[in-house]
């Protein structure tokens, strides 16, 4: 719903009768989740068709893309793009590339199919386009990677990383450099207790901030977070703004519940008694900074979250026994292999992901150019300068 109200409130905003006119052209992403979602291809059909009927009446481009894609992505999504706010680097779009025509060689022998990063787009309201769905051994795998998972809290966290790096993908492959995600008030304070709940408490203000540009070239912004879901509701109620609504992530019968409905519930609970709550758990996470989750060297970067490392020297060592369990493999399949590359909390949710192989391949790939470059940064590290080097003839 928060999605659809910024939707309506840019649209005004483009519109001549505005006092002040935005000054950028919009590009709207839909990602099609119903796979994990327990929809079946029928409902999926619907959705989408229903989806591009609406993005179509607003006349900016779109773009339809599905969660399966992100099993496509290419390793260099893992890292940040420079900064600054010119156009992105061309150097992710010539990785792209490479890796578009990898796979078609690979593919080249075998049968026809989609573009490994192909998304469904339509420039403009005209057209009939219509999303096509990933074909099904994508499918198959996306549902076997969520399958491995152990817990359900486990599967919320996998599904926000596919999304987000799909998300980000979509920006820097289209060239734009903001991405407004519709996360309303309320929903920024269940996740600013999650989170905290889940070990994230020193990437709070990255994660629940109103800029967030941990990816360097492309910054995410929400735009939407002083407002609740309550005032969204009747926004778009009384001015009849169009919405879809996706269902939850689908989970089994015997399955516990996830820590970030178990906070909702809680959250919602005490919002009924105390209807302050919310807005006091959002003027906290305020008050916080950025500082700790930014890193300038790449090995001090999350893999997942692109965060700042955020474990070192003893508290490593007394962790990594906790976490590598039933290791099967060698190389850098293995979950030892991950763990150095992880913050304390995409450590723990690796645990519950189920073994290395199941993983992306994308992190994969970059998992394994990482420890490859920490390990030719550790075989000549007595010939490096350091930054933090005293000068010859210093004080």
């Amino acid at each position: 719903m928060a999605s659809s109200a910024m939707l309506r409130q840019v649209q005004e905003g483009l519109s001549r009768e505005t006092a002040k006119r935005l000054r950028f052209v919009p590009g709207l992403v839909y990602i099609d989740e119903g796979v994990v979602c327990g929809q079946s291809l029928v409902q999926r059909e619907q959705t989408l068709t229903r989806m591009e009927a609406l993005l179509q009446e607003t006349g900016f481009p779109y773009y339809l893309a599905s969660l399966e894609q992100a099993l496509e992505l290419p390793g260099s999504i893992l890292r940040r793009g420079p900064g600054g706010d010119g156009e992105p680097s061309p150097s992710y779009k010539a990785a792209v590339e490479g890796f578009i025509q990898q796979q078609r060689q690979e593919e080249a022998s075998g049968e026809g199919g989609t573009s490994p990063t192909g998304l469904s787009s339509q420039d403009g309201p005209a057209g009939g386009s219509h999303a096509r769905l990933p074909a099904a051994a994508r499918t198959e795998e996306l549902l076997r990677l969520f399958d491995a998972a152990e817990t359900l809290t486990a599967k919320e966290e996998l599904l926000q990383m596919l999304r987000s790096h799909l998300l980000l993908h979509t920006a820097r492959t289209q060239g734009y450099t903001k991405v407004m995600t519709g996360e309303s008030c309320t929903r920024v304070a269940i996740k600013l207790l999650t989170n905290l709940a889940l070990g994230r408490g020193a990437f709070l203000a990255v994660d629940t901030g109103f800029v967030d540009s941990r990816h360097g070239d492309v910054t995410v912004v929400r735009p939407m977070r002083d407002y609740m879901a309550k005032e969204i509701a009747f926004y778009n109620h009384f001015f009849g703004v169009p919405t879809v609504i996706t269902p939850p992530l689908h989970a089994k019968r015997r399955e516990k519940t996830s820590i970030h409905r178990l906070m909702e519930n809680f959250l919602l609970g005490l919002q009924v008694d105390f209807p302050s709550t919310i807005s006091t758990v959002y003027r906290t996470g305020e008050k916080l900074s950025v500082a700790p989750a930014e890193s300038n060297s790449e090995l001090q970067r999350c893999l997942l979250c692109l965060c700042a490392l955020d474990i070192a020297g003893e508290e490593e060592l007394a962790l990594e026994p906790t976490l590598v369990k039933e290791d099967i493999g060698n190389g850098a399949e293995s979950r030892a292999a991950f763990i150095p590359l992880l913050c304390y909390s995409c450590r723990l949710t690796f645990k519950e992901m189920g073994p290395p192989a199941t993983l992306p391949p994308y992190v994969r790939t970059e998992a394994q150019r990482r420890n490859c470059r920490a390990l030719m940064k550790q075989q000549i590290q007595e010939f490096l300068l350091e930054d933090d080097e005293e000068e010859p003839g210093g004080s």
